[in-house]
């Protein structure tokens, strides 16, 4: 199957590997932390690519950058949770 436009972006790419990165660590959480922080900072990483997919899908170039504007808010929005789950201990610098 041949990639769409968007998947050959390393921005993509990198937003895929983070979603990936955090599902494997929350699903290892309690269901105290999977129920608060867990769901917030998975939709969010997910949110992180699927809207530069779905600005891509646009082909309008104003729809697109509305898209990504949202994909960098979504970006904020997992780093925020990040910062809460290492506050809570259930991150490590590792």
């Amino acid at each position: 199957m041949e990639k769409s436009n968007f998947e050959n972006l390393r921005v993509f790419q990198l937003a895929e590997k983070l979603a990936d990165y955090v599902w494997n660590i929350v699903i290892f959480w309690n269901q105290l932390a999977t129920d608060t922080v867990g769901k917030q900072i998975i939709r969010s990483a997910d949110s992180i690519g699927a809207n530069i997919a779905e600005g891509s899908g646009r082909y309008n170039f104003k729809d697109n950058l509305r898209f990504v504007k949202i994909a960098r808010g979504s970006l904020h929005e997992t780093r925020y949770w990040l910062r809460r789950a290492y506050s809570r201990k259930l991150l490590t610098k590792e």
